[in-house]
């Protein structure tokens, strides 16, 4: 089998932990946030043991935020090579690793703690040569921070670069249903091809978070694209068993695209990301059944203006103007 699928939190770390310490040869890990212990460790490990390990991290989010400047201090600390991501992109948002130039691994998990233990993740393992020799290129490209074209042919979905005309195309060609897990819905490019494939008969599936738990800069947005969708009759769902941090999204139940990219114009536009289509019939049948046991343990958004002023007056003081929920404000004066 050329590909595979870790599911989390329900597979563990476990697999990612056995690649590292499976490794002989090299590690290439590109990584957004990098803070798991064990992961720590296991990576340290193998330096020891004579594997090259190379790793980029992400400097600091948009806001100014940095998360990996400990872990990057104990990996130097151990004489690991890393160095930060490539300056070219407001963020590198991609998470990707290259075991011993023969297997990839393109997720949607950093590797945080409760990426691994508690948030509903995906990671496809490929050892498909040309999807393999691919990452490694870009890899080694942001490393000498150097341009990197990977084709119109390419399998992966780079941004910048392909992410919103392949996950565009994926929606169209649509026929019968779209299941969708994403953070964020703000691309208004997308937006519009899931409203046309709701239009078209497509039975379209979307599990997001709740709006509480986006960020406050990026709640008109984020918002606003989920009311959009509800309102031409698509269904907005929340997880109750698991914590969504997912980007992954299945069409007819034989093809899917997993990866890092949010459904947001900073990702597609101006961010280094990674995604995957996959057809192999064993990993699109555990995605299609993983979709479904959440989509019947999820329940649905309340997105009205009286919804949202309830769950979010506390969260944001300016939520009515922001949102333009005047008639909630009226209703709840009243």
């Amino acid at each position: 089998m050329s590909r595979s699928v870790i599911v989390l939190p329900d597979d563990s770390a476990l697999p990612i932990v056995e690649a590292i310490n499976n490794a002989r040869k090299s590690l290439r890990i590109k990584m957004f946030v990098f803070s798991d212990p064990t992961l720590l460790q296991a990576v340290i490990s193998a330096h020891k043991r004579g594997v090259n390990v190379r790793i980029m991290l992400n400097p600091a989010r948009r806001s100014g935020e940095k998360e990996n400047d400990k872990s990057r201090k104990q990996l130097t600390s151990a004489g690991v090579e890393v160095i930060d991501s490539n300056p070219a992109f407001d963020v590198t948002h991609e998470k990707s690793m290259v075991v011993d130039d023969q297997t990839a691994y393109v997720k949607s998990l950093n590797w945080q703690t409760k990426n691994l233990t508690e948030t509903r993740d995906y990671a496809v393992v490929t050892t498909n040569k040309h999807e393999v020799d691919e990452i490694i290129e870009c890899f080694e490209a942001d490393w000498a921070r150097a341009e990197f074209a990977p084709g119109a042919h390419s399998h992966l979905i780079w941004c910048v670069g392909n992410g919103r005309q392949r996950l565009g195309q994926l929606i169209d060609d649509a026929k019968h249903s779209l299941y969708l897990q994403n953070e964020r819905y703000q691309d208004p490019v997308i937006i519009e091809h899931l409203v046309r494939a709701k239009e078209r008969g497509v039975h379209v599936h979307v599990m997001a978070r709740p709006p509480h738990k986006l960020k406050k800069e990026k709640l008109v947005e984020g918002v606003s694209g989920l009311r959009i969708l509800q309102d031409v009759g698509i269904k907005i769902h929340k997880l109750k068993h698991v914590k969504l941090h997912a980007k992954v999204l299945l069409a007819d139940g034989n093809r899917a695209i997993v990866g890092s990219i949010n459904l947001a114009p900073g990702s597609f536009d101006s961010r280094r990301e990674l995604a995957i289509e996959v057809s192999d019939e064993h990993v699109v049948r555990r995605v299609h059944d993983v979709l479904r046991h959440d989509w019947e343990n999820s329940r649905p958004l309340d997105l009205t203006d009286k919804g949202l002023l309830a769950e979010l007056e506390e969260y944001d003081d300016n939520v009515v103007e922001d949102l333009a929920l005047e008639g909630a404000r009226q209703k709840e004066e009243d």
